[in-house]
């Protein structure tokens, strides 16, 4: 798959490090030529330095690892040429005290899409610090870390859940890209608990037998048995 990230910062060098040894095509990006030189050049595996426009023109799955309140410009500077291709967004708009700033507004990932409308934008990588993306692979108890993964276009879909496969994850449907704003949610309650509180995140959820009360009853000697 050829992949275009944009970006030179430590999303872009995390995800696309994984989609070079994958043995994808990666071209990096970025405003400062340098920078882009110098990220292909420590992911080494073929990656090639580009300008904005060149990394997107030359893809098929396009990587906005840019900070919220950059994207929506960038994106709307290269909408022609993304065009038809899938365009994966990892922010997270998240601000001082751990505040959703896209609250009352669209979602970070929806106005992308508004930003250029022929894009396919799928929202997925929001979750986790870059530091987990970066683990060879992201696996906690035997179980890979599960990825939801927002988007309308069926095409673009597949495309980004080869790339989960990739990074050593499990991709989880998670819906159309209405629901971008729900993970988005997600990760400034997650990041306020983890960071701000202290507090295990993952404790709040019961298994998902669980999930909707206990899955099933019955009585053995007259004892209600939960299984």
């Amino acid at each position: 798959m050829r992949i275009g990230v944009l970006g030179t910062g430590n999303m872009a060098d995390a995800l696309a490090t994984h989609w070079v040894r994958a043995g994808h095509d990666v071209t990096v990006g970025g405003r400062d030529p340098h920078k882009a030189e110098r990220l292909a050049t420590r992911i080494g595996g073929g990656a090639r330095p580009a300008s904005l426009r060149e990394a997107a023109e030359s893809s098929q799955v396009v990587l906005a690892a840019l900070p919220f309140g950059a994207g929506a410009d960038v994106v709307r500077d290269l909408r022609a040429v993304l065009e038809g291709k899938a365009l994966l967004d990892c922010s997270n708009p998240v601000g001082p005290g751990f505040r959703l700033l896209t609250e009352g507004g669209p979602s970070a990932a929806r106005r992308l899409a508004a930003a250029a409308p022929g894009a396919h934008v799928i929202k997925a990588f929001n979750l986790c610090h870059e530091d987990v993306w970066r683990m060879r692979p992201p696996v906690f108890g035997g179980r890979p870390l599960a990825v939801p993964v927002c988007g309308d276009d069926e095409t673009a879909l597949a495309r980004v859940r080869e790339l989960v496969r990739d990074v050593g994850c499990e991709p989880v449907a998670g819906g159309g890209l209405e629901r971008a704003g729900l993970l988005e949610a997600t990760a400034a309650l997650f990041i306020g608990l983890w960071v701000g509180e202290g507090a295990d995140a993952q404790a709040i959820a019961p298994p998902l037998a669980y999930a909707a009360g206990p899955s099933h009853q019955e009585t053995e000697g007259g004892t209600a048995t939960l299984r």
